[in-house]
Parts: C-alpha cells; sequence; structure tokens
C-alpha cells in the first residue's frame, strides 16, 4: 500500500464560460474503472442535450488504469488535456468529465485545449484536493491510573486519536502514520514502563489537507 496518495475529497462541479460556449467540470473520486466508467455515465445521461461530454480518469495504486475521451470534439483537444490536468497534479483515483454546450463561436484546436483545461481544473477545485494518508491503528490498553499521564504525552505529540473506551481499562485507539508505527509502539512501551497492553491492527487510510510531517 502507497504511504500516502493525492485524491480529491467529494464530488465538485464548476462551470466557466468561453466565448458564449459553456464548459461544467465534474471531478469525484473513484476506487474502480467500473465507478468511473458510471460516474461519466451519469453525467452524460444528465445532459444529454450537451453538445459534448468530454472525460478522463486515472485509477490504480501505480495509475495503470487511465483512459480518455474526446466525444466528438478533435482529437487530442479534450480528453487528452483533462488528463494531462489530473496527472499534472499527480492525483489518483479520479474521474474528471467537462460538460460542454456550444455557444456558436469556434474556438480552434488551441482555444478548445485550454477551454478542456480549464474545465478540468475548476472541476477538480470545486471537488477539493486532499490526501489519502496510510495510518496503523494502534489500541493501547492501560490502568487508569496511566490515562492522564498518556493522555497528556499523546496530545503534545498531536498524535492522532480516534477512540477512546472506557472499561475495567482504558483502551486508547491511536492512529499514527505507518511509517511512524514502530517508533510510536516502542515510545508507548517506554511511556507506560511495560505496563500496557499495545495491539496493532491492520492499516487504514485517513484524509488530511496536508501530507503528516
Amino acid at each position: 500500500m502507497l504511504p500516502y496518495y493525492k485524491t480529491v475529497r467529494s464530488y465538485g462541479e464548476a462551470e466557466i464560460v468561453i466565448k458564449r460556449s459553456r464548459f461544467i467540470g465534474y471531478a469525484k473520486g473513484a476506487e474502480t474503472e467500473e465507478e468511473a466508467a458510471a460516474f461519466i455515465e451519469e453525467i452524460k445521461q444528465r445532459h444529454r442535450m450537451a453538445t459534448h461530454n468530454c472525460s478522463a480518469y486515472v485509477v490504480g495504486e501505480r495509475d495503470q488504469h487511465q483512459k480518455a475521451s474526446d466525444d466528438g470534439e478533435p482529437s487530442g483537444t479534450a480528453g487528452k488535456p483533462i488528463l494531462e490536468v489530473i496527472k499534472n497534479q499527480q492525483l489518483k483515483n479520479v474521474v474528471v468529465v467537462v460538460t460542454r454546450y456550444f455557444g456558436g463561436i469556434m474556438l480552434g484546436a488551441g482555444g478548445l485545449v485550454r477551454a478542456y483545461t480549464d474545465g478540468a481544473v475548476a472541476g477538480l477545485a470545486a471537488a477539493q484536493p486532499v490526501y489519502r494518508v496510510l495510518h496503523t491503528p494502534v489500541e493501547v490498553e492501560i490502568d487508569y491510573t496511566w490515562h492522564g499521564k498518556v493522555d497528556n504525552e499523546l496530545r503534545g505529540r498531536g498524535v492522532l486519536v480516534e477512540d477512546t473506551r472506557f472499561t475495567d481499562k482504558v483502551t486508547i485507539l491511536c492512529m499514527p502514520v505507518s511509517g511512524d508505527a514502530e517508533r510510536f509502539i516502542a515510545w508507548m512501551t517506554d511511556l507506560t514502563q511495560g505496563q500496557g497492553i499495545v495491539r496493532t491492527l491492520e492499516p487504514e487510510y485517513r484524509t488530511h489537507e496536508e501530507i503528516p510531517r
């Protein structure tokens, strides 16, 4: 699994007008090619009367699934520019559709490339690019006498704490970045003088505005 990757937070939509043509950029996360294709079809159905619904997506841990469609625009003037925007922003698992309603003025090949590029940029900005960072969940089970000290230390270090359960013991679910998990476990073992029970769970991705340092 990748330590982190850049994608989008949610669905995004934005419209720009260029020489009376409307360009509506749509963007959304897609974990599979099937999800990407379904989103493209959804937009096409929504805009059945549009002149073009051009699209591109990048899916897969190694960007192994990439596809672009000009949907009737001159070859290379729509789908490829949209795909290049996704790649230039280093985004993964993202699908973008730019819908065009022709306004009566020809834009030329260069104008189309710029327009679809700008439409893709606008749609992605509306979808809010974020980072998905791999974390290793670590459960720390301690006696109540240790809770205050451990809680203060976790807050002081800015460790992501996802849950705290109070039963006969206190169990704290910590989410260190996976690359720091071993150091975190060693620190927690030392902090509790070996009296805490530390359990690691399967790594999971969490969303961040920036890459944790």
